[in-house]
């Protein structure tokens, strides 16, 4: 039994029950480790002893691990706990699509084929990874508050290649989206996804399901034998590509659907083109039926003796009637078969009926008699009124928070008010202890998220969570992590008040790298951590330190985009240079300056004595002059 504040394998606190199944619970839980909610689905503990079952329930883990697409719910961990068998997954705010159709009825046609694209594009992957789901309901499918959706429940997926489970034919679907095939035994295959992807479409856009029945074997006949409604009769508004498509995914004969589910996903998106919005209605290439244009055992048999006009001669009329009566006996012998196993099982329900309501109250002890209510009552009174109707009343008064009666006062007995109950039995009451009042913690530094289920879980309190500016972002890691809160630690609130969590509003800015005396790795590192582009350039200089930032070319202050360009001039030593020689000018002997120049500069490069014979001609032609 798993109980809200259980910690799995030592890492995943579980929160609270966000749905039950037939093999498994789920739980809203809070990996500590990796510090976000996932999704904990528990295999029900009835269920964890048989063997079939925990491969089933092992077998969703493994089919879905392998599935990395926006539209799968991606899988983290699976495991087993003291007995305990888990699967760790992306937890999905929002709701299913039969949540969504409960709410809205129908979707418009935007809505459904942007709904249908998704699951299309997303079921084309696992079939590329030679997945079948076999359970694509609206149940299986959850679509978050952006419109993004996300095929959950690979429970009853089963590999293409598998060789180890022999389960295949089982029918294990829903049997409101079951394909043909699938109610008939025959096995599944990636059709039958598809069949079951126009089933969900044909209710998204109509609001209701095609097929009803009183049991599940009548729908599971009418999707075999029974033809689709038309969509465009009950909607004339709707394409007939639209309804084409649905024709062709619902299909009874497999050979008449789409080849694959991108098949599928392709023609969603030209559906609503102008060329397609009056095409032709959709033909079926092969018979729907698989008896279609074939006649039955009997009418064979029939019909080979009339067309042999000779044997009829031969024979003669009485020996084909022989025949013909032979097989209508078998017939009636089977009809009766099941009528008569039919008719035992309902006058054994009608025996076992009469035993419970006739024959067990006479041989029981004690006259059943009805709990009144004592809602509102004094405990005293309430006691009178038990008593007077024949009940024990025990002894021990337990409480109750109630927001809706007064303290000291009856909330309520157990067994409950309007029971039918033997007369004598011990009933207990619970009074009021009045409205529960809570004492807020300080709740800085914990998951704004994981402390709103809490709270609204237990106490049942209005929980926001706002974004804060903050002085200094560098202060904070953008982990969703409380930083204040609306109401202090201390303050006594009750079921249904308001307490908004603040965590902080990081907008990375550009800091001052210059005035800060940040060194090019300093940069580099922010750059990875931001997304940026970097370039460099050196720059020599004794006015700032080696290795120190001179300039940037983003200012400070300015808000991160990843991916933009930050251009900073990195400081170095200057490089020696040679001393030069000082030059001597001496304007009474301008010949001696020419030869001297000569002179000196013999030792120099070439590049030199270019420069000092192009001054002495320069001195010469002065001195003419």
């Amino acid at each position: 039994m798993i109980t809200k504040g259980q910690t799995i394998n030592d890492r995943y606190e579980v929160i609270r029950s966000i749905g039950e199944g037939g093999m498994a619970n789920v739980y809203l839980g809070y990996d500590t480790i990796l510090d976000r909610n996932v999704a904990i689905k528990v295999l029900r503990g009835d269920l964890s002893n048989d063997e079939k079952f925990v491969r089933r329930f092992q077998r969703e883990a493994l089919s879905a691990s392998s599935l990395a697409h926006p539209n799968i719910v991606e899988m983290y961990d699976v495991g087993e706990d003291d007995g305990t068998y888990y699967i760790v997954m992306e937890f999905v705010d929002g709701k299913t699509l039969k949540q969504l159709l409960k709410k809205r009825g129908t979707l418009t046609l935007s809505e459904a084929i942007d709904i249908m694209s998704q699951l299309t594009d997303g079921m084309a992957h696992a079939h590329d990874s030679y997945i079948i789901h076999r359970d694509l309901k609206p149940q299986n499918i959850m679509i978050k508050d952006d419109g993004q959706i996300k095929i959950t429940d690979f429970g009853i997926a089963m590999a293409l290649n598998s060789t180890q489970l022999t389960q295949t034919n089982s029918v294990m679907g829903s049997v409101h989206y079951l394909p043909p095939e699938q109610a008939s035994g025959k096995g599944c295959t990636i059709k039958s996804d598809i069949y079951s992807m126009g089933i969900i479409f044909y209710e998204l856009l109509s609001g209701s399901l095609p097929f009803r029945g009183d049991n599940a074997v009548e729908i599971a006949l009418k999707h075999m034998r029974e033809p689709l409604p038309s969509l465009r009769e009950e909607n004339p508004s709707i394409p007939q590509s639209i309804e084409n498509i649905i024709r062709k995914a619902t299909a009874k004969n497999p050979k008449n659907r789409y080849e694959s589910a991108g098949s599928m996903h392709e023609d969603l998106l030209t559906a609503l083109n102008d060329e397609r919005m009056d095409e032709e209605v959709y033909q079926y290439k092969y018979p729907e039926n698989e008896n279609e244009g074939k006649k039955s055992k009997k009418e064979e048999a029939i019909q080979r003796e009339n067309d042999e006009d000779a044997k009829l001669e031969a024979i003669g009329e009485d020996t084909i009637a022989e025949k013909v009566e032979d097989l209508e006996d078998v017939e009636d012998k089977k009809n009766k078969k099941v009528i008569i196993i039919l008719s035992i099982i309902f006058c054994s329900i009608i025996l076992l009926l009469f035993i419970i309501f006739f024959i067990v109250p006479k041989f029981s002890n004690g006259k059943a008699v009805t709990v009144p209510d004592c809602k509102n009552l004094k405990v005293t009174t309430c006691e009178k009124k038990l008593q007077k109707a024949g009940f024990e009343v025990n002894t021990k008064i337990k409480t109750v928070s109630s927001s809706d009666i007064d303290k000291n006062r009856v909330v309520k007995t157990d067994p409950a008010k309007g029971r039918s109950v033997k007369k004598g039995t011990k009933v207990t009451i619970y009074k009021s202890k009045g409205e529960e009042i809570i004492k807020l913690e300080d709740y800085t530094g914990q998951n704004a998220e994981a402390v709103k289920a809490k709270l609204e879980t237990k106490y049942e309190l209005v929980v926001t969570i706002e974004k804060k500016e903050v002085d200094d972002a560098t202060k904070y890691d953008d982990d969703g992590n409380i930083i204040s809160q609306s109401l202090a630690a201390g303050s006594e609130v009750k079921k249904g008040d308001s307490l908004v969590l603040y965590i902080p509003n990081i907008v990375e800015k550009i800091p001052d790298m210059v005035e800060e005396k940040w060194s090019l790795s300093d940069v580099e590192a922010f750059c990875n951590k931001y997304g940026l582009n970097l370039e460099t350039k050196e720059e020599e200089t004794t006015a700032y330190s080696e290795g120190t930032i001179i300039s940037q070319n983003l200012p400070k202050g300015r808000e991160i985009t990843k991916g933009m360009t930050l251009r900073v001039t990195v400081a170095i030593k200057p490089k020696a240079k040679p001393q030069e020689e000082k030059k001597e000018t001496n304007n009474g002997n301008t010949s001696n300056n020419s030869n001297n120049n000569e002179n000196s500069n013999n030792s120099n490069s070439n590049g030199n004595n270019d420069n000092s014979n192009n001054t002495g001609n320069n001195t010469n032609d002065d001195s003419t002059s």
